[in-house]
């Protein structure tokens, strides 16, 4: 929103009033006078004039959290425990997540309430990459390291799937890092070499890791560096 929108709003004034408030050094945002009347400000933002906040700022939260097998992601379900179910802040109300989990799949999700940063994270183009830990019911042949790579084509959505690095690390285990998130695609893209998925556990979002530290179920808030280097840039706002 504009600030002299956001002022003109809530001092039940006329916007050139507020313009010319803004004009004369009279308002701050997020403690800096702020000259520009078509200022962009969002509800993340502490906004005064004349020193009387007339807008103050909402907590930023980036979450990291440890999601186990059985636990839903989503904010509300009404037979299974969600991710939200297990995150203690009074403001957990206000978070959304950042893509998905399948309820048998454990390992990192996110959660936020910045919106800005969660779009940027799910936008294709970014490429952000996530790194899976992958378990299967049959050996894993060496030449599917060379399909998982071509890609596969998903007559459903009438798409070749982005290429996708496959590091066997066990002769039933391997590491996969995929740049996009299709509906069950792990699970797809291993029955087209013949094999089937028996456990599926996201380690990493963007240059974000799930520590050592944290244990499943558990969660703790991003610092805003780390919110930064999941996405590889500054996160919205904080950052």
């Amino acid at each position: 929103m504009k600030l002299d929108r956001l002022l003109a709003k809530h001092e039940s004034m006329g916007r050139n009033r507020a313009r010319a408030r803004i004009l004369g050094g009279r308002v701050r945002v997020d403690g800096g006078v702020a000259r520009q009347f078509d200022h962009e400000v969002d509800r993340f933002m502490k906004v005064e004039l004349d020193d009387v906040v007339i807008q103050a700022a909402e907590r930023l939260l980036y979450v990291m959290l440890y999601k186990p097998t059985g636990v839903v992601s989503a904010t509300v379900d009404p037979e299974h425990p969600t991710v939200i179910d297990l995150i203690d802040d009074p403001d957990r109300g206000s978070l959304h997540l950042v893509g998905r989990l399948d309820r048998n799949t454990s390992g990192l999700v996110l959660l936020t309430n910045d919106g800005r940063w969660s779009k940027a994270l799910m936008d294709p183009a970014k490429k952000v990459p996530k790194v899976y830990r992958v378990q299967t019911r049959d050996p894993i042949p060496a030449e599917a390291v060379a399909a998982f790579a071509e890609g596969f084509y998903f007559h459903t959505e009438d798409l070749v799937t982005r290429p996708a690095k496959l590091e066997i690390i066990g002769e039933r285990e391997a590491r996969l890092t995929l740049h996009e998130g299709r509906y069950h695609q792990i699970k797809r893209m291993f029955h087209r070499v013949g094999n089937l998925v028996t456990g599926l556990h996201r380690e990493q979002i963007g240059e974000l890791a799930l520590p050592d530290d944290l244990e499943s179920g558990q969660w703790r808030l991003l610092s805003k560096e780390e919110a930064g280097r999941c996405r590889g840039e500054a996160a919205t706002g904080p950052c």
